[in-house]
């Protein structure tokens, strides 16, 4: 009887190893994978919340760029009615595609750019990856602004805007010191520990998940997740930053732009929008946050820092 007891109770422990090990092999593909948006879906949502009427009128071009390691962008150029050579590439954030940057479009060709949008790995009308939080991510955007230099030899400035993953990816480039005279960051975080920790003590988690994710992650992946902290690639940066940060983003808090502005070694600015939600800054006041970016790029030329 003892032995058939303790037969079941190793069963149960095999089983239970069996599930928990599966469990760390799966949760890391939840957290780094998620559902991504198709194109349409992206611009459905950004057609209910503003106009994106503007979007139809313009001329526009799509292309690929081979990011790093050879993973292939996919890459929209819009042209600005006036004639112009200045140029920004826009990143979006994660689960979006490059459709969620067209938010931003109208206000940067009022400012004179050209707008150069992209689908995030893994994302839009890319093939399947796992998000690495900035990691690839920011090679990749390495390699679109090679791109981008060479694509437009007339460029005589060209400037970054991220949000959220986005952003962190921005950030994340500069530890390459790129070729770019300013970026806009709009509510990135710092690293990727505090938001999925502050998540799941938000729906009463333990957040010894994000340490199941993080071992899992290495496992599977071979990245860590304690790695993703885009603050840390400010520790030598000059390119100027402006951060933007919703007062009321309860998912990314202030505090990562407040700490990545603290950080950075060039010029930055950090502003709040008064009751802007996560990534919805813009939509809240688009007069404050156009005259937060003109009034970054006003100094930037003034102090001769670019041609703008």
């Amino acid at each position: 009887m003892k032995r058939k007891t303790m037969k079941i109770l190793v069963i149960i422990l095999v089983i239970l190893v069996l599930l928990a090990a599966l469990f760390v092999w799966w949760f890391p593909s939840f957290v780094l994978g998620g559902k991504r948006q198709t194109l349409e879906e992206a611009f459905a949502w950004q057609s209910e919340h503003y106009d994106t009427s503007f979007y139809d009128k313009l001329e526009k071009k799509t292309y690929e760029i081979k990011g790093y390691e050879g993973y292939m962008l996919h890459a929209e150029f819009l042209k600005n009615p006036q004639a112009t050579t200045k140029y920004i590439i826009l990143t979006h954030g994660y689960s979006d595609n490059r459709m969620g940057s067209l938010k931003y479009v109208p206000m940067y060709l009022e400012l004179g750019f050209n707008c150069i949008i992209y689908d995030l790995r893994g994302h839009g009308e890319n093939e399947a990856a796992v998000a690495t939080y900035g990691m690839r991510e920011a090679k990749d955007l390495i390699e679109v602004i090679k791109d981008s230099r060479q694509r437009y030899p007339d460029m005589t400035c060209l400037a970054l805007h991220g949000e959220s993953l986005g952003a962190a990816t921005t950030v994340t480039a500069m530890q390459y010191q790129p070729d770019v005279d300013f970026a806009v960051a709009d509510c990135g975080f710092s690293d990727i520990e505090n938001v999925l920790r502050g998540v799941y003590r938000s729906v009463h988690l333990p957040q010894g998940l994000f340490d199941v994710a993080d071992l899992g992650s290495k496992i599977r992946y071979h990245y860590s997740l304690k790695d993703m902290r885009p603050i840390d690639a400010l520790n030598d940066n000059t390119v100027p930053i402006l951060f933007i940060h919703g007062a009321d983003d309860a998912f990314i808090v202030p505090k990562n732009s407040e700490d990545m502005a603290e950080r950075t070694k060039g010029m930055s600015e950090i502003h709040l929008i008064e009751g802007a939600g996560h990534a919805l800054s813009i939509l809240t006041d688009p007069d404050a946050y156009k005259g937060y970016v003109k009034g970054f790029m006003d100094k930037l030329k003034k102090d001769m820092i670019c041609q703008i």
